[in-house]
């Protein structure tokens, strides 16, 4: 029986992912040679990066950077290397709705169950070269993205550093699953109502473990289904308020021109989605410095997933609004996150966003590499990633190509390092 167990437990060892290995190892020191650096603004051909523990030690020309004695020299030919990706708008705990519905995944599938995905999911994102998230609400299943999170951070599971939401804000009625009018059902998050109630849910959520707050500024509760505001004004002032005394910023789920209006004049950090905003609208979130993170790959992947032959069918007026709302905040203006709402669509195929604001949205590459590195860190305020650049934290990937030129090149991911750990090698 003992020479069995030391069978298995040898097989697994031998056969374990690559991955998991390399999460446990401790930073070293590394001098990366790619073809070229991008260091979240410009792209340099010919830079090294020289790496110290978990920081970036040196960037600049090759021939200036010389690796220490014990340094680990990593030869990137043809590879373009780049700070870790950001992603702005995801949800670990949730799978593809075209696999099983949202309210399904809500109601049916156990806690444990969609912890377990949520660690695949976790892996497949920092695979995927996107070394931060934000997770923008664990929809139904309590908070368990705080477990996720601790799991990440003390080195159990591998993953992306995570900002988390917990159970995010919804007004009571406003949400769902909704089943018949004589079942009370649980719902994908908080409902919270009042001054009194929404302080409470904001400091009970902060005291779990929440970096963000996310509110539902509207939502699909109007007449015949369709969107509208949920909160008050005064109740989103409150939220904001309350959160920002702790030091938590908030974003908001907001659709309508009123629910983003109300949302923008209440301060928070980022309006996500922003399908139907009107120049009104986005001249004032210039004014008051609020983000628009317009995750258009979920709704074309709900479309799809709703028999949309994309490529054969004529464009849906959904993606029609879609594209003239993100031009009009283009216009005046407006400071753009990169985030797909990745859940609603695979993890690990992130840079669906990216491909998607490219090549049917009007960006050029630079702009989303931009976005999604520098530009994401800076919108979050996270002053210690998103470029590279001594003293910053050593999350960075590499991608066969040249993506300055090709954004598809994200797909080729080669290198994946976090904190000075290399992760993935290919």
């Amino acid at each position: 029986m003992r020479l069995l167990s030391l069978f298995f437990t040898a097989s697994f060892v031998l056969l374990m992912p690559n991955l998991s290995r390399a999460q446990k190892g401790k930073p070293s020191t590394y001098l990366l040679r790619p073809a070229a650096v991008f260091d979240g603004q410009t792209l340099h051909p010919g830079w090294a990066v020289l790496i110290e523990g978990d920081r970036i030690k040196a960037v600049g020309p090759a021939a200036q950077l010389t690796a220490p004695a014990g340094a680990q020299t990593l030869e990137l030919p043809g590879q373009t290397l780049l700070p870790g990706l950001i992603e702005g708008h995801s949800h670990l705990l949730l799978h593809p709705y075209n696999e099983t519905s949202w309210n399904d995944q809500v109601l049916l599938e156990s806690q444990a169950l969609r912890v377990a995905r949520a660690t695949v999911h976790a892996r497949r994102t920092l695979e995927a070269g996107f070394t931060t998230a934000r997770d923008l609400g664990s929809e139904g299943a309590g908070y368990a993205d705080v477990g996720l999170k601790q799991a990440i951070d003390q080195g159990l599971i591998p993953g992306p550093r995570l900002l988390i939401a917990t159970l995010a804000l919804v007004a009571t009625g406003s949400y769902g699953p909704k089943l018949s009018t004589d079942v009370h059902v649980p719902q994908g998050a908080q409902e919270a109502d009042g001054p009194e109630g929404v302080i409470r849910a904001v400091r009970e959520q902060i005291g779990k473990g929440a970096d963000v707050i996310k509110v539902y500024a509207d939502y699909r509760w109007g007449l015949g289904g369709t969107a509208a505001p949920t909160f008050s004004q005064e109740e989103l002032n409150l939220i904001v308020t309350t959160a920002a005394a702790a030091g938590r910023p908030v974003v908001a789920h907001a659709s309508t021109p009123e629910g983003m209006r109300r949302a923008t004049l209440a301060g928070v950090q980022t309006i996500e989605h922003g399908d139907n905003g009107t120049p009104e609208v986005f001249k004032l979130m210039k004014q008051r410095g609020v983000v628009l993170c317009p995750t258009v790959a979920a709704g074309d992947a709900i479309l799809q997933y709703r028999g949309w032959r994309k490529g054969q069918d004529p464009e849906p007026e959904r993606i029609r609004q879609k594209k003239t709302s993100l031009q009009a905040a283009r216009k005046a203006g407006v400071a753009i996150a990169i985030g797909g709402d990745v859940g609603v669509f695979s993890h690990g195929d992130n840079a669906r966003e990216l491909e998607l604001l490219v090549r049917e949205y009007g960006f050029s590459p630079q702009e989303v590499l931009r976005g999604v590195t520098s530009g994401n860190a800076q919108l979050f305020g996270l002053t210690d990633r998103g470029s590279i650049k001594s003293g910053l934290l050593a999350d960075l990937v590499a991608v066969q190509g040249d993506p300055t030129q090709d954004v598809t090149a994200l797909r080729q991911v080669r290198l994946v390092m976090k904190g000075g750990a290399v992760y993935l090698r290919n």
